[in-house]
């Protein structure tokens, strides 16, 4: 765990220059767009450790995999969203030598991300070993108001004497991943060049054809003053360069405006027009006048989607943190686009879509944005329904059977371990349980008539065929599995998979009735589409009577899985600090053959389904398995804490809330520099809206049942529920409910209900 960013509300502060933790500031200091986003890497030259990354949201490449494609049903490929064009580049020699941090003696140095606005900041005072002392200060920013362009302002001044400075602005777009297998290159070259002061890349990425083009603009002043600059181009890298001497009141700058459309976006014949309009929009703007309107951009959002603490100033900042990173992630703009698990802040997991994103981004989007953001990640499963339809299909299931992939960017499987990507289906109820929480929440039903009951028909298809009966047992079983803690793999019975599999198909009939009801003659269509018979249903009503749950009697609980009580049952708090994480100590073997689960598992089905439990039930189990739990997966903190809060354990809400929150930002897990833990950072948003507030949806009506941690004076937010924007206030002492729409909207609070006028 590390602890060096400084304590703010609005602001994620590094002071002092930390070589060792750079790869974890490029990370944390990320910054995007929804369209598009970029680590934190240094402008100018830099020779030590790095990661460099930028990123387009839904460019990827289908990287050759290194394990498992020779055999049956394993896909041959990982789809990864992949590095592409460095449009920040600066080369600067001063006095002849090369700005370096790695070989400067840095005398000061702040990197500050400005949450409320939008920017990232960097400045820094640093002595070259000619002698030449410079001050160095930059601004990135990735424009909200128009997601295709960013732009930067980079500064120098010379502190001590009179320099000679030379410049050179580039643009590259023969880009690498690290983590490419067999060191294969992703981009191929189309062209470069120059135009009316406008330098131009475009790039095609191998296999996958994607176009992109990057279209830049610099300008370079002294004190203001224009400076002319000469052009060159090496193939993929177009650069401008100045030559100039400065004193030491000079002030150098440069500003680069940069566009970049593609393919997936645009008709590629458009691309050279519409990179030529960007710009010019942007660059008719002054630098000023595009930092207000970022500002105002990101107001806007704050103003809907805030969560406002006072009394824990380390609380604040990593709420704001983390719902900021969400929104730079993902806008809802494209229902073709989704929310990768590192987003545009590093290469692993290949910002790809896994069940993170039903099972716990939605509840924030459909809480604090417009219904039509929630509804464009349904959508984008919809869209993948034929592809899901085929990846059942390759592994032996029929009729339309559909098992949604554990990995994907186009809807194809392209994840290649076989105890996740063939065994942790689980993730299909996810996808199910999504449909239901959109339902549910914005109470749009026509979502589920138009596309939600043709994927549920397609997903309990493979639950029907997924089953066994046993003769042993009378019912029917779920062999060969992994639950949500993939610390066991190859299970029989996980009771959080049969459950959420039971509950689909009950979610499914249930669904197929309302339908019935509301709208006979687009059933009997959709049943004609599918080609769905009732001998269907009778056969999944018998699987939903006969499903068999594995329990312990004796203690009274749900079992992880059938056998989980033969482990030699040890507890968390009886492992020694130094084998911890042990996803990072232990062999795989000694992990598997024990008891210790990585994330919430049976916990996971008891905060999906809480209402089928009474709160005994769900404490016996809590009180059981949360011991058990090394809380090694980013998204296990969120639901213990929900739970904790449920069942009145405010201290231990309060440690899990710190957790997820503040993951990333004091590197929990010693895992930041591969990019942050973007999907679990919405745990963040639940643990104090669904934890904290107890915010759940009872029959059709919003409810709160809360409670204040005791360090805090009070906590705030803002909900959007059914058209009513409600601002939602809880104080130690007293609370505060406050409609800001123009209807009434019916409340339980705290147990009572009660109506809550719009503001005057």
């Amino acid at each position: 765990m590390k602890n060096y960013i400084v304590h703010d509300e609005w602001n994620i502060i590094e002071e002092g220059f930390r070589p060792a933790y750079n790869e974890v500031s490029e990370s944390l200091f990320s910054i995007g767009n929804g369209r598009m986003g970029q680590r934190a890497n240094f402008e100018e030259d830099y020779s030590g450790k790095t990661l460099s990354g930028s990123y387009l949201a839904g460019i990827y490449y289908p990287d050759k995999t290194r394990v498992g494609w020779w055999k049956n049903g394993y896909p041959e490929y990982f789809a990864k969203v992949i590095n592409a064009v460095n449009w920040i580049g600066l080369h600067v020699k001063i006095n002849d030598e090369l700005l370096d941090l790695a070989n400067c003696d840095v005398r000061s140095f702040q990197r500050r991300l400005d949450m409320k606005n939008g920017l990232l900041i960097r400045s820094f005072d640093a002595k070259l070993q000619n002698g030449t002392e410079v001050r160095i200060e930059s601004t990135r920013i990735f424009h909200l108001f128009q997601s295709e362009t960013a732009s930067l302002k980079y500064t120098i001044q010379v502190l001590n004497q009179q320099a000679s400075l030379q410049v050179v602005s580039y643009m590259e777009g023969d880009v690498v991943n690290r983590d490419s297998n067999y060191d294969e290159h992703f981009w191929s070259f189309i062209s470069s060049g120059s135009l009316n002061s406008q330098l131009h890349v475009t790039m095609k990425t191998k296999k996958t054809n994607f176009i992109v083009r990057a279209d830049l603009v610099n300008k370079f002043t002294i004190n203001d003053v224009a400076i002319e600059s000469e052009l060159s181009k090496e193939r993929s890298c177009i650069s401008e360069t100045v030559a100039v001497s400065v004193g030491i009141n000079d002030v150098f700058s440069i500003e680069k405006r940069v566009s970049i459309v593609s393919s997936q976006n645009h008709a590629a014949a458009e691309l050279m027009s519409l990179g030529k309009a960007n710009l010019e929009n942007i660059s008719s703007l002054s630098y000023q006048e595009i930092r207000n309107k970022q500002a105002l951009a990101w107001g806007n959002f704050w103003n809907e989607s805030d969560i406002q603490i006072t009394g824990d100033v380390a609380a604040q900042q990593a709420i704001r943190f983390n719902i900021f990173q969400l929104y730079q992630t993902y806008t809802g703009e494209d229902s073709r686009l989704n929310i990768g698990p590192k987003g545009f802040t590093g290469e692993k997991y290949g910002g790809v879509t896994y069940w993170d994103t039903e099972a716990y981004c939605v509840p924030f989007y459909l809480a604090t944005q417009p219904a039509d953001v929630a509804r464009n990640l349904l959508l984008y499963r919809y869209q993948h329904l034929d592809k899901a339809i085929e990846n059942a299909t390759k592994l032996g299931f029929s009729n339309g059977a559909a098992l949604y992939p554990m990995v994907t960017m186009n809807g194809e499987e392209c994840h290649n371990e076989w105890e996740i990507t063939f065994e942790e289906i689980h993730r299909n109820g996810a996808i199910a349980f999504a449909i239901y929480n959109y339902q549910r929440y914005t109470g749009d039903w026509s979502y589920i008539e138009n596309y939600g009951l043709e994927v549920l028909i397609a997903i309990s298809r493979f639950w029907a065929q997924r089953v066994n009966w046993s003769a042993e047992k009378e019912k029917y079983v779920i062999l060969g599995v992994t639950g949500p803690n993939e610390y066991e793999n190859n299970v029989n019975n996980n009771w959080y998979t049969n459950t959420i599999a039971g509950w689909c198909l009950k979610y499914t009939l249930e669904s197929i009735l309302t339908l019935k009801d509301s709208n006979h003659t687009k059933l009997v269509c959709l049943f004609e589409k599918v080609g769905f018979n009732n001998e269907e249903s009778v056969e999944w009503q018998h699987i939903i009577d006969h499903l068999y749950y594995p329990i312990d009697t004796e203690l009274d609980i749900f079992l992880q899985q059938d056998g989980y009580l033969d482990k030699e049952q040890v507890l968390v708090s009886d492992l020694p600090e130094k084998e911890r994480p042990i996803n990072q100590k232990w062999s795989w073997d000694r992990i598997l053959r024990s008891c210790f689960i990585k994330q919430a598992d049976v916990l996971q089905g008891l905060y999906f389904f809480e209402d089928q439990y009474d709160l005994e039930t769900i404490r016996r189990n809590y009180d059981f398995y949360e011991p058990r739990t090394v809380h090694e997966s980013s998204l296990s903190p969120c639901v213990h804490a929900i739970l904790a809060s449920k069942l009145g354990n405010e201290a231990k809400a309060y440690e899990f809330y710190l957790r997820t929150a503040r993951l990333d930002l004091d590197d929990y897990n010693n895992d930041t520099e591969d990019g942050l833990h973007i999907t679990s950072m919405a745990g963040s948003w639940m643990s104090i809206v669904e934890g904290f507030a107890g915010m759940r949806v009872k029959d059709n009506t919003l409810s709160f049942k809360t409670f204040i941690p005791k360090t805090w004076e009070s906590y705030a937010f803002h909900v959007q529920f059914r058209g009513v924007k409600l601002f939602v206030k809880i104080k130690q002492d007293d609370f505060e409910l406050i409609n800001k729409s123009n209807q009434e909207i019916s409340v339980i609070f705290n147990g009572e209900e009660g109506t809550v006028k719009p503001c005057a």
